[in-house]
């Protein structure tokens, strides 16, 4: 990272949505490798989530039972006021009931980074903070094919986006896991098609990912929405732009977690 030298103005970022205090409703468990957790709390009236595929972030206490601080925001980061670095994740917010208000939010069990230890372990009553949403992913209706492909941090995403994709569209969905029993049921549509690929032993994270998107059959005028590693996801983006020549438009590729850096278990 580039330090700002003397006489520099230090880059200024626009400031997400403020952090609303919630607590744990409940925890389910959906499949052996992905947990859903419901938050609660009378912060999360107002909050609003128009698009498929958006985020929140979620700040989690440093261990369980600790008191959660809340961060403040710098200009770039949010920080303690001791200018420590809160423990902060990402997640896709699978289910907004503003009503009672609850969020739900699904976790992926797959290390052991603070979002694993978090979901794996945390009971009705733990208190957390949610800010958001960020961007979500606007559907062109008029669309006769999507390719949605990911891992298993994308899943909660791919469930919304199959809720919300018009049933005249083809979609055609394509999903590593690392191991079989992250295979989990997915909304239904009445066009899609789904397969699964297990991750090699060995082998880094993407990698069948990439053979799966690089085997289908790309149809005239397909959007393509695919998120997971963020190398994996730069090796999609070099096939659909470079081998492919499918426009940006077409296009939205998110790394959700990159591999080697502490703690990036994100879902």
């Amino acid at each position: 990272m580039s330090r700002s030298q003397p006489g520099e103005s230090a880059r200024i970022r626009r400031e997400p949505p403020r952090f609303r205090s919630v607590a744990v409703q409940r925890v389910e468990r959906l499949g052996p490798r992905l947990v859903r957790v419901t938050l609660g709390g009378a912060e999360l009236e107002g909050l609003t989530v128009d698009e498929p595929a958006a985020s929140v972030r979620l700040l989690l206490p440093d261990a369980p039972g600790a008191t959660l601080v809340m961060p403040v925001w710098n200009g770039n980061e949010f920080l303690r006021a001791d200018g420590s670095r809160p423990t902060i994740r990402t997640f896709t917010p699978r289910r907004l009931d503003p009503d009672a208000p609850e969020l739900d939010i699904d976790a992926v069990l797959h290390g052991v980074g603070p979002a694993s230890q978090w979901a794996g372990g945390v009971t009705p009553g733990a208190a957390a903070a949610l800010s958001g949403p960020g961007r979500g992913y606007t559907i062109d209706t008029e669309t006769p094919a999507f390719l949605l492909a990911g891992d298993e941090s994308a899943i909660p995403a791919i469930s919304q986006l199959l809720e919300a994709l018009p049933h005249s569209s083809a979609v055609h969905v394509r999903i590593e896991v690392a191991d079989a029993d992250g295979r989990v049921p997915l909304p239904a549509h009445p066009r899609v098609t789904v397969e699964w690929s297990d991750l090699p032993s060995g082998a880094p994270p993407g990698d069948a990912l990439v053979a799966a998107v690089r085997a289908v059959d790309l149809p005239p005028g397909v959007r393509v929405w695919a998120a997971g590693e963020a190398a994996a996801m730069q090796r999609i983006r070099r096939y659909l732009f470079d081998e492919r020549n499918m426009q940006r438009s077409q296009t939205t590729v998110r790394g959700y977690w990159k591999r080697g850096r502490a703690g990036a278990d994100d879902g």
